[in-house]
């Protein structure tokens, strides 16, 4: 037949519960209480920024709208399909951006941790305990179960500002994370279109040397024929000498453009697929770059700067709230069951189990650490303060510098083709004239060396104009989506 309990027990169990109970409810009227905070809250500091970006096209009505060039997905901006897919690969597989995704983790990781003081620690303990002693073996077993628990009381706010300040650096980490994609993507443009300029370079130095090899052999059959003298010969080809000696080391720049960028995707070395050559590029006809206001909110480096300094004011509370008690809670309860061969009364037997208590810590005397700690996170909230005014006032400089960039070497572009165009008919006319008997060959490899040349330079012009494209869209905060 089962034992009753008996009524010390049972009057034990209902006391126990009495005391959890008070500490429970004692727990929760300090946490309405606990709604002070010291140290500063947080407002984003005011910031003087110009009322349009500086460039020299001296039309302000192109920045008046709010609508931005910067608001459209990298995949309209960037047209070129085999383009848009080393993008993705790149974002993908590049390994920058996957350790800024797992900082990410472990900050989101930190939040928690950081968080999870705020509320109850509670752990369980067991201990059995069984054997025999004494004269006549007596046998024993006993079996203690507890459950402790501790809860720090956050009346100034030390361990919310902590929180608030995890937070904020989670936040940062992912603006980080938008800036290792902002870079990611304009370097992988940026490049390409390198590589598209070496290879326009390269098929206009070989259309030079098959220009050249003619050049060369018309010239040996004017000497044959005695119109032409040994000097023809020996300028033509050293004409010729010129422009071979370029292949190797456009060959090279290539070689090693097509590895930074497999290196970017996250591949090994490797050959790297083409679209469109650099001359069916297409380029936007205006770009303009919106409000100046909205580049608070679209640049990733901004943003982060800003978080930073939110966490850097957390840190001034709990900086603070070190100098204010730290005021704990404890409480543990549970049950003893045991059994004895020696006391058959004792068969069976349950004994409650309770405590509870509260600590206050309060510092007295630290040697000037809590003071040096206050003015080290003071110092350090400045020190964010100064990174975010100088992130922004970068950001403009960026942007004013990416416009005239832009709108200049675009003309230069335009400039460059027209001088192409004069010498490109300057040698058709030497070329007559030479023929006809009229001029010297010199005049005729003058022409062509200054034609080589000024192509070289307009792909280099082409290349320039297309490598500010993507400045500009960067400088802006363009919309690196996925």
């Amino acid at each position: 037949m089962a034992r009753r309990p008996n009524r010390h027990t049972m009057r034990t169990k209902m006391l126990w519960k009495k005391r959890i109970a008070c500490w429970i409810a004692l727990s929760l009227a300090a946490a309405f209480l606990a709604g002070c905070m010291v140290g500063p809250n947080y407002h984003r500091p005011a910031v003087q920024t110009p009322t349009s970006f500086r460039d020299l096209s001296n039309n302000p009505q192109a920045q008046a709208q709010a609508a931005s060039y910067a608001d459209l997905p990298w995949w309209q901006v960037f047209q070129d399909s085999q383009l848009q897919e080393l993008i993705r690969i790149a974002i993908k597989q590049n390994y920058d951006l996957q350790l800024a995704t797992e900082r990410i983790n472990a900050a989101r990781d930190q939040v928690a941790i950081t968080r999870s003081s705020l509320f109850p620690q509670v752990a369980a303990n067991g201990n059995f305990i069984g054997g025999k002693e004494g004269t006549f073996q007596t046998k024993y077993n006993f079996f203690t179960s507890t459950a402790d628990a501790a809860f720090q009381l956050d009346f100034f706010g030390k361990l919310r500002r902590a929180t608030e300040a995890s937070r904020a650096e989670l936040l940062a980490t992912e603006d980080a994370r938008q800036v290792v994609i902002l870079t990611l993507v304009s370097d992988v443009a940026s490049d390409y279109f390198t590589l598209l300029q070496l290879d326009l370079e390269l098929q206009i130095t070989r259309e030079t040397v098959a220009t050249q090899q003619d050049s060369v052999k018309l010239t040996n059959f004017r000497l044959e024929h005695g119109v032409a003298t040994k000097l023809d010969v020996l300028q033509a080809q050293q004409t010729l000498d010129t422009a071979n000696a370029q292949l190797p080391d456009l060959e090279r720049q290539i070689a090693q453009e097509e590895n930074a960028i497999s290196i970017l995707l996250g591949n090994y070395p490797q050959a790297v697929p083409r679209g469109k050559p650099l001359v069916e590029q297409s380029l936007p006809p205006e770009v303009p770059p919106g409000m100046p206001s909205s580049l608070l909110e679209r640049r990733p480096d901004i943003r982060e700067a800003e978080q930073i300094l939110v966490a850097a004011n957390a840190e001034i509370g709990v900086a603070k709230a070190q100098f204010f008690p730290q005021i704990s809670l404890t409480g543990s309860g549970g049950g003893s069951f045991g059994r004895s061969s020696a006391f058959s009364s004792l068969m069976g037997s349950q004994l409650g189990i309770w405590s509870y208590g509260a600590q206050v810590s309060q510092p007295i005397f630290t040697g000037g650490a809590l003071s040096g700690n206050l003015r080290l996170a003071k110092s350090q909230n400045q020190q964010a303060l100064i990174a975010y005014r100088q992130a922004i006032q970068q950001a403009f400089g960026d942007v004013s510098n990416a416009l005239i960039g832009y709108q200049k070497l675009h003309e230069v572009r335009l400039r460059q083709q027209d001088t192409v165009a004069d010498l490109q008919e300057s040698v058709r006319l030497s070329n007559m004239r030479y023929t006809g008997g009229t001029t010297t060959f010199l005049e005729v490899l003058d022409g062509q060396r200054a034609l080589f040349t000024a192509e070289l330079t307009l792909a280099g012009a082409r290349g320039d104009e297309y490598q500010s494209l993507v400045q500009l869209y960067r400088s802006l905060g363009g919309g690196w989506q996925q």
